[in-house]
C-alpha cells in the first residue's frame, strides 16, 4: 500500500497538518510520499491519496487546484480524501462553504472532506496580508488540533487496511 499525500501551504501552517496526516498514516506500516502538488509528477503508483490546502477567500490555493484539475481521471479510481485549513478563532471563523469542495468532491468521488482549524502568525504575514487581517480583526494564534487530525488519519489508515474474510 502507498499512499501521496500532497498539500498546498502559504506560510507552513497546512503543510504541518499535512506532516501530521502522512506520520500518522505511516504508523499503520503504509508507505507514504509527502509531497507538494507542484511536485508530484504521476499518481499511478499510488493506492490511494490525501489532497489538502489552505483556504484563503473560501478557495484552495492554485497549485492543488491544477494538481486536481490535471490528475483528476486517474485520482478518481482510487481511494481520495480531501481536507482544508483556515478558520481560526474560537469558534473558528470563517464557517462558510468552500467554494471548491462540494464540485471537487463529487468529480473525485472522494471519500471525505475535513475542515481542520489554522494558525495565524502575523510575523509570517506579508504587509497586504497584514493590513486585510488587521482589518478582519483576524485573531492571531494556533488554532490547530492535532489530535483532531490524527484522529481522521487514523480512519483513513483503517479504510486502507486490508480486509480478512473468515
Amino acid at each position: 500500500m502507498r499512499v501521496l499525500v500532497t498539500v498546498a501551504s502559504k506560510h507552513g501552517a497546512t503543510a504541518e497538518i499535512a506532516s501530521a496526516i502522512a506520520d500518522k498514516i505511516r504508523e499503520s506500516n503504509i508507505e507514504v510520499d509527502l509531497l507538494a502538488p507542484e511536485a508530484v509528477g504521476d499518481v499511478e503508483t499510488y493506492d490511494a491519496v490525501v489532497v489538502g490546502s489552505a483556504v484563503y477567500a473560501g478557495h484552495w490555493l492554485e497549485p492543488v487546484r491544477a494538481f486536481v484539475d490535471h490528475h483528476a481521471a486517474q485520482l478518481a479510481q482510487r481511494p481520495v480524501w480531501l481536507f482544508s485549513s483556515g478558520p481560526i478563532g474560537d469558534p473558528p471563523k470563517p464557517d462558510e462553504e468552500l467554494v471548491e469542495i462540494e464540485p471537487m468532491l463529487r468529480r473525485l468521488a472522494a471519500r471525505g472532506h475535513r475542515t481542520f482549524t489554522g494558525r495565524l502568525d502575523p510575523d509570517a504575514l506579508g504587509f497586504v496580508e497584514r493590513a486585510l487581517t488587521a482589518a478582519l480583526r483576524a485573531p492571531h494564534g494556533d488554532f490547530r488540533d492535532f489530535s483532531d487530525v490524527r484522529s481522521w488519519a487514523a480512519g483513513i489508515a483503517e479504510a486502507l487496511r486490508p480486509r480478512v474474510h473468515a
